[in-house]
């Protein structure tokens, strides 16, 4: 599990989940820290970020040059669009043209899809280089306590194509929240609410003491939030090898979120699929007998207390539900389906291979 190396009023280090731990910074003022977990023997650095944060990687970027570093800057789509192979053999074709060798390395500035993008970049180019990863987004940086998992998504689904590599190290900057609209912020909570799922039930009663501070971004908050959640992940996956047992506990409400997302083409928000897809597992735990109806209240009262989706279109079941077969994120990723459940709060196990009528009964308090 995470545990903290260090601490101060303006940041804390902490160790990710997995064989080999890599150092996590949380706190604010962070744009030198990627230079830093890189190392002194890296020379030329990609920088790969969407249009929108091109001031924030000039900051890094100018950092990185100071100390003697050559940067890339790669300009890659936003959202979604940048997890296409298309987007990859572009980046490929830059990094051929600039030389860079097995020694250089990739720093990833943006949410979770450009992470995704920059993960299988750096695993994939010359066998595999070094990566850093400064997530601007709460559900990316609370995905940076368990590092490793990297995907593109094809015509057939989300996520298909993946590889695991690990980052060097990861800089949460706290500044780059509060500059993020109300809108992104709060998509980006539904990771954290998922970590106190299926972990820490405390982060739970945090967002429920104050909904409102907590969907601000430039509350004070959102570092306790932040950290409290990549705690929870890293606790959940502790001492386990990549992949196995509670390493699926990380997909809860993964497989409707993804079904919903591919549905949509990814026009909604990865946290907004990932609310409605928590709302029905949540509702399939309770119509097999594990989980109290009580519980599957708080889920949509908290989930909509940050103004998260907790439905979605009752016709839209039965493409959603052959999505199921195809989606990376289904547990256990066999032929017989397995869906993460709780049975309380920080309590999760896999229901496997639940009979139709569960899944059309569940889905039926989902949709409108």
């Amino acid at each position: 599990m995470t545990l903290p190396l260090q601490s101060s009023p303006t940041s804390t280090t902490l160790l990710s989940a997995g064989p080999a731990p890599y150092p996590v910074v949380v706190g604010s003022g962070l744009s030198e820290q990627a230079g830093r977990l890189l190392g002194p023997d890296v020379r030329r650095v990609a920088l790969v970020h969407p249009p929108k944060l091109a001031k924030a990687s000039h900051r890094i970027g100018g950092d990185l040059e100071r100390h003697g570093r050559q940067v890339l800057p790669l300009v890659v789509p936003p959202g979604e669009g940048a997890k296409d192979a298309g987007v990859l053999v572009y980046l490929w074709s830059q990094l051929a043209e600039s030389g860079f060798t097995g020694s250089d390395a990739v720093v990833a500035l943006g949410c979770g899809a450009t992470a995704d993008l920059a993960g299988v970049l750096a695993a994939t180019w010359r066998g595999g280089i070094a990566l850093v990863l400064a997530p601007t987004t709460p559900a990316a940086m609370v995905g940076a306590a368990v590092g490793g998992r990297a995907a593109l998504n094809i015509p057939q689904g989300k996520n298909l194509v993946g590889v695991r590599h690990e980052p060097a190290g990861v800089v949460c900057d706290l500044d780059l929240l509060a500059r993020l609209p109300r809108a992104d912020y709060t998509d980006g909570l539904a990771e954290v609410v998922k970590a106190g799922l299926i972990g820490d039930p405390a982060l739970l009663d945090l967002i429920e003491d104050d909904p409102r501070a907590a969907a601000d971004p430039a509350d004070g908050r959102a570092r306790e939030l932040i950290e409290g959640a990549l705690r929870a992940k890293a606790a959940v996956v502790a001492d386990a090898a990549p992949g196995e047992g509670p390493w699926e506990f990380l997909d809860y409400g993964h497989p409707l979120a993804h079904a919903v997302e591919h549905a949509e083409n990814y026009r909604v928000g990865p946290g907004r699929a990932l609310s409605i897809g928590m709302v029905f597992a949540a509702e399939l735990a309770r119509e097999a007998g594990r989980l109290d109806t009580g519980h599957v209240a708080r889920h949509r009262a908290l989930l909509e207390s940050l103004g998260l989706p907790v439905s979605y279109p009752r016709y839209a079941w039965e493409r959603l539900r052959t999505a199921f077969a195809a989606d990376g994120g289904t547990a256990g990723g066999g032929p017989r389906p397995r869906f993460v459940v709780l049975d309380a709060p920080g309590r999760p196990g896999v229901l496997a291979d639940p009979a139709a009528e569960l899944l059309d009964a569940a889905y039926a308090r989902v949709g409108t």
